[in-house]
């Protein structure tokens, strides 16, 4: 990977954090000028079922499989969870408390995330390992963080950057919800809200995997979660919100802010995460999520004059410490990403080596229905293969993955036929 890339990279994530913590600052000041956050989720789908439509039209034609009933049902309760139910309660959180508090809490979603998958059996833990305790460790850190950040704020550390704030995001004539009267309860119920949109979003995660699995085009997938999601956002404003003022939209903050989250955040900071996840995996994409608590929290205490308390400042710090063990632990479930076929089970580190060096047959079992050829000259290919339980490496001199006959390999590369042996469990 050129160095060029590497810095690309870092600079991209970069730009994700300060993107999302702009849309929550963005969003509070809108919400507290009195943004329906309903109309607001409909309108930013909308722009965002605008962008990735004609994309995925032009640039998944050709590869984009054909949608069933099933596939259809899945992604639409796949919208439910981390579109119309996320956003809605996120939303409402933040409407409560602060950006700060937002995006402390959202650190909490990978924690969330491996505990329902751990449940489903779709995560293992070798508890016996320095990694596989890690995981665990990190993933109570980080939800008792949590919770000592939701339910104990401490004495207050300093009273702000600025005495009076910039923005007002406390208007007392809007009651007590935003007002300052009942700040502690309204912190807690805000807090408990934004965690319960997290544990929507982290469902989603694991239901997205399973949708992808099935429907590999994440340009048309995420058209149709937009779509969904207009719908459903628009049935409930029209029910929860009846008031034809909410549609309307001038030139102010509001309008910044549905056409900032529809475009930045659902098109540019999509491609960046994704292109980001391509070329460095997911484990580094989401190292960078505590700089949005970083820089929410600096642009907060200026602008808000938002205080700093102990409870906050133990629970983000708690927060971020488990967040890291569990990355740390993750770090090496996925080391090889090469695919040997079209599905999941294809991957060359699901394959076991057996190898002989005193010129016996190579037998290699896999459980993938097409043939693994392995052509080697003079003496043995050079494989390594990463295993769930342990590492095999062999040194030689060179290496060749085949797909096609098994003898016409053998004649291509001039080397009888009892040299090596490949067995195919799926064939057996």
């Amino acid at each position: 990977m050129g160095s060029k890339k590497i810095w690309a990279s870092y600079v991209a994530m970069v730009v994700v954090q300060f993107a999302y913590g702009g849309s929550n600052i963005l969003i509070k000041i809108a919400l507290n000028k009195g943004l329906s956050q309903l109309v607001f989720i409909v309108y930013r789908h909308l722009i965002a079922l605008l962008l990735f439509g004609p994309l995925a039209y032009f640039l998944e034609r050709k590869q984009r499989p054909s949608l069933s009933l099933p596939t259809m049902i899945k992604i639409f309760f796949l919208s439910s969870l981390g579109t119309t139910i996320h956003l809605n309660v996120y939303y409402l959180g933040l409407d409560y408390t602060s950006p700060t508090v937002a995006s402390s809490l959202s650190n909490v979603i990978l924690g969330f995330t491996f505990v329902m998958a751990l449940l489903l059996r779709l995560e293992k833990v070798k508890i016996e390992s320095a990694k596989g305790r890690a995981k665990v460790c990190g993933t109570l850190i980080c939800i008792g963080g949590a919770l000592v950040f939701t339910f104990w704020k401490g004495e207050y550390l300093f009273k702000g950057f600025t005495r009076s704030p910039l923005i007002d995001i406390h208007d007392e004539s809007r009651g007590s919800i935003h007002g300052s009267m009942h700040h502690k309860e309204n912190w807690i119920k805000g807090s408990l809200l934004i965690l319960t949109g997290n544990i929507a979003w982290s469902a989603s995660l694991i239901l997205q995997k399973l949708v992808s699995d099935v429907f590999p085009a994440p340009l048309s997938l995420n058209t149709l979660i937009c779509f969904f999601a207009s719908l459903q956002s628009s049935v409930l404003a029209l029910i929860l919100d009846r008031e034809s003022t909410s549609w309307r939209l001038e030139w102010d903050v509001q309008l910044l802010t549905i056409v900032y989250c529809g475009v930045v955040i659902s098109a540019l900071v999509y491609y960046l995460q994704t292109w980001c996840i391509s070329v460095k995996g997911p484990v580094f994409a989401a190292m960078f999520s505590p700089l949005q608590l970083v820089i929410v929290g600096i642009f907060s205490a200026i602008v808000f004059a938002e205080q700093l308390h102990l409870g906050g400042l133990i629970g983000a710090i708690l927060i971020v410490a488990g967040l890291y063990s569990v990355l740390w632990g993750k770090s090496s479930d996925s080391p090889l990403q090469m695919k040997v076929g079209k599905d999941d089970k294809n991957t060359l580190d699901h394959q076991t080596l057996e190898i002989n060096m005193a010129n016996q047959p190579l037998s290699i079992s896999t459980n993938s229905s097409e043939k693994l050829a392995l052509g080697f000259l003079p003496l043995i290919a050079a494989i390594k293969l990463e295993t769930e339980m342990e590492k095999h490496s062999v040194v030689a001199e060179e290496f060749l993955t085949i797909d096609c006959c098994y003898s016409r390999i053998m004649m291509e590369l001039g080397t009888p036929s009892n040299a090596f042996h490949v067995e195919d469990d799926g064939e057996r």
